[in-house]
């Protein structure tokens, strides 16, 4: 299957394979290997609307991006239309799209009305969006899951109220909020999705491989697909995917991502954001994956950490 990359409202990305935004995952490092190894776009991690209009340090950090992202998106989560407004209308430069988190699970977002709580008041997703829509010029888009409840499938209406407030894509997960991250992708109801707006699809759930990606294009209708923890420590999926060949060690990829890690944050921080990295490249080490899992979640200094990879993946 030929990839001939994607169109986002005006931005066109190489590649329509795509890297999911993800807390404490998609950082600065994890984002330039999946750039470097040709996924067409990269977000930020998920970003406070009112951190951001309170000048929050740590929610500034967060949209930085590397020199090899671009286009670069800012995913932002709120649930108030004037907020979203204000602060899409901060946003730095150099960011070249806006997507709206309406799916994420987590119960400290839900219980503020955010994220996938959105999923329960369509008229609601929909302000929103004309709200981002009308601060700025950038296209704006939506992530998005099949619904709130377990069976309770509304991701088809959401879309069509997005659609209808000026988004120019819409990103399903193909699970409900109740599931969290159990079970499976429903590929049908993404489909659903698909034939229920024109604008952009984007799929996204269950991807670990090339031929998972194949097999959600065919069966969805999406015209990308969004990846994230199948991505993690095997970004050379993206390059599969791509139809390029990128020459790196698992080695190269940790130093590289500790190097661009290091440039936001303080030691303390760079090791407890890569031992979530480490285990997922532990994953491809047939044997010994448990064993480096244990050694890494016992390390708390940067020397520690590094006595695991230089032992492991030198």
């Amino acid at each position: 299957m030929r990839n001939k990359g994607l169109n986002i409202g005006k931005v066109h990305l190489a590649s329509n394979a795509v890297f999911a935004p993800m807390a404490g995952y998609s950082d600065l490092g994890a984002r330039y290997l999946a750039r470097l190894y040709g996924a067409g776009l990269t977000y930020s991690e998920m970003v406070s609307a009112k951190g951001l209009i309170y000048e929050n340090k740590e929610t500034q950090t967060l949209l930085e991006k590397t020199e090899i992202e671009t286009p670069f998106a800012a995913q932002l989560f709120g649930s108030s239309p004037e907020c979203i407004h204000k602060a899409v209308g901060l946003l730095p430069d150099g960011i070249d799209i806006v997507d709206i988190n309406m799916g994420c699970p987590a119960p400290k977002i839900v219980k503020n009305g955010e994220g996938s709580a959105l999923l329960k008041d369509p008229v609601l997703a929909g302000e929103i969006v004309a709200a981002a829509v009308s601060a700025s010029d950038r296209p704006v888009t939506v992530k998005m899951r099949l619904g709130f409840e377990m069976g309770n499938f509304v991701a088809d209406k959401v879309a069509r109220a997005v659609e209808k407030a000026g988004a120019s894509a819409v990103t399903v997960h193909g699970r409900y909020r109740e599931q969290m991250y159990a079970g499976t992708v429903d590929r049908e109801k993404i489909r659903a999705v698909r034939d229920a707006v024109d604008i952009t699809l984007i799929a996204n759930g269950d991807v670990r491989s090339l031929r998972d990606y194949e097999r959600m294009i065919e069966e969805t209708g999406a015209d990308g697909v969004m990846i994230g923890r199948g991505a993690l420590g095997h970004y050379a999926l993206f390059a599969e995917i791509a139809g390029i060949t990128v020459d790196r060690s698992p080695y190269d990829d940790i130093m590289l991502q500790i190097e661009y890690l290091k440039k936001l944050y303080p030691e303390r921080v760079v090791v407890n954001l890569m031992k979530h990295h480490v285990c997922a490249y532990a994953a491809g080490r047939a044997g010994v994956a448990k064993e480096i899992r244990e050694k890494v979640h016992m390390a708390t200094t940067y020397d520690e950490l590094m006595a695991v990879v230089d032992g492991y993946f030198r």
